[in-house]
Parts: structure tokens; C-alpha cells; sequence
């Protein structure tokens, strides 16, 4: 039987590129997105794509009832992924702007899984992915709000896979590194939104390192950037594996972060991620 996948995040980068390459695997693909043009977009390209924007809960609900009722009532696997990024040093962040994101982040997110997740129990089965970062288990600065949103998603999936323990409900957490995609676009129209840059205490930082690397856009890669593609190998072992790890990392900076944050006492770990803009 052909299986089914809920993929958030679909208008463009990782979550596009998975939907491709399950599709051409023989998944059903529901391809959501958070805007009503990208799923047309996509189902003019013979996608399902149900409209899911993590920080509207009548959307999660509607396109989550839609893939029901496509497919009477059950569903393989769930791949959280859209979010977005919010950088600027913590104390220029105010309240709402951290609410704002931890809503599309986690909260959302969250909101999605506990509607999948008595179908995967219904059924006897199920797959679970949650997109993290290398940021869900270090940090750098600027990126506070984001990597409060990952920690916070590890966190949960952690506790959600001990839960699940006796079940046959896989959770499994994505943890890429740069990759190759808007995400980093998307970030500066929201930071510029929530972050008063000439006027913050850290104006001189912000203009000669953050500032410029948002403004960069995708124009500039990162160090050990990957494309899509790469994250999209580590789903496929995530869902087609009969014993599927609890993570996989992407990036070979990745890796490195997490032998560093293994091996390093936290004075020598602040050094280093003190130095990175």
C-alpha cells in the first residue's frame, strides 16, 4: 500500500525538496504550505497541498482535516518543518516578537502532533520528524530566539519518544547545519520587524557582521553549507528504516559542534561561539 506523509513547510528548500524525492519514492505527498499561492503552486505540479500555517490554528485544524478525509482517516508520517528565524541579541528581542516566533516554531508544531498523533496510534503505527538545527543542542550569539524555539522542539521530542516507547510510533529529530534555501532571507524581514537596530546598545556588531550577513540573503554561502538534497537523504532513513535512529545530523559542522559540546567545558564553548557573527 502506497504510504502517506504530512510535510509542513513546503513553499521552497528542505521541505520542497523532500516532497519531491518521497513523491518519486511512491509516497502520497501532502505538501503544505503557509500561503494560499505556494499550494497552488504546488498542486498545479500534481501535489496535495493542504494550507498549514504553524502560527493560525484554524489552519492546522482545516489542512489537517483535509488529509483526513483524503485519506479516510490515516496518515504514515508527519514531517514538522517550516519555521523561522528571529536574530538579534536578547535583549533587543522583546516579548512578543519571541512569542511570535515560538509560535510558528513550537507551538504550532506542537498544536499538529497532538491531532496526528491519535490516527498513528489508531493505525499501530506511525513516523514522526521533527526538523531541529544544529542550534537545538548548542548556541551562538544573535540567534537566541531561534535556539530557544529548537531547544525547547528537542526537548519535547525527547520526552515525546520516551513516552511513545511502548508504541510503534517512531520520533525522530533532523538536526541540519547550513543548508541551501530562503530561510536566512526570510529571517531579516522578520528580524527587521521586531529588532530596532540603530538604536540597540550592539548597533556597531550589527552593523559590521550581523546586519550584513542577513542582507546577504543566499548570496553568500556558509562553511560546509549543503544543499536540500542532503536533508532530504536523512528523512528518507528516518521514515524507511526499520529501525530508525532518534537523530541524524546534517553538515559536517554539525558533527563538529557536537564533539566540541561533548568535549569542551562551557567556559572553552563560549569562547569559540563568541567569536562567530
Amino acid at each position: 500500500m502506497t504510504k502517506s506523509i504530512l510535510i509542513t513547510g513546503c513553499s521552497s528548500g528542505i521541505g520542497a525538496d523532500c516532497a519531491q524525492v518521497l513523491k518519486r519514492r511512491g509516497w502520497r505527498v501532502f505538501a503544505a504550505c503557509r500561503k494560499r499561492k505556494d499550494c497552488e503552486r504546488l498542486e498545479a505540479l500534481g501535489f496535495e497541498s493542504p494550507l498549514i500555517d504553524y502560527s493560525d490554528a484554524s489552519t492546522i485544524h482545516k489542512g489537517f482535516s483535509e488529509v483526513m478525509e483524503a485519506t479516510n482517516g490515516s496518515l504514515d508520517a508527519l514531517f514538522n518543518n517550516g519555521a523561522c528565524g528571529l536574530f538579534g541579541a536578547v535583549e533587543d528581542i522583546s516579548t512578543a516578537g519571541l512569542r511570535e516566533i515560538f509560535e510558528t516554531n513550537f507551538f504550532g508544531w506542537h498544536e499538529l502532533t497532538r491531532l496526528v498523533l491519535p490516527v498513528m496510534r489508531s493505525q499501530g503505527a506511525g513516523r514522526l520528524v521533527q526538523c531541529s538545527s544544529t542550534l537545538g543542542f548548542c548556541y551562538l550569539p544573535w540567534r537566541g530566539a531561534y535556539t530557544a524555539t529548537k531547544h525547547a522542539l528537542e526537548a519535547l521530542s525527547n520526552t515525546l519518544r520516551i513516552e511513545l516507547r511502548e508504541t510503534n510510533i517512531r520520533v525522530i529529530v533532523i538536526e541540519p547545519g547550513p543548508i541551501t534555501t530562503l530561510f536566512r532571507q526570510n529571517s531579516a524581514l522578520m528580524s527587521a520587524r521586531w529588532i530596532d537596530w540603530d538604536n540597540s546598545p550592539y548597533a556597531t556588531k550589527y552593523n559590521s557582521g550581523l546586519r550584513q550577513r542577513l542582507s546577504d540573503g543566499r548570496g553568500k554561502k556558509d562553511p560546509f553549507e549543503l544543499p536540500p538534497s542532503a536533508v532530504s537523504k536523512k528523512v528518507i532513513k528516518a521514515l524507511e528504516s526499520r529501525n530508525p535512529r532518534p537523530r541524524y545530523m546534517v553538515t559536517g559542522v554539525t558533527y563538529i559542534a557536537a564533539a566540541l559540546c561533548r568535549g569542551l567545558p562551557m567556559r572553552t564553548l563560549d569562547k569559540i561561539a563568541a567569536q562567530i557573527s
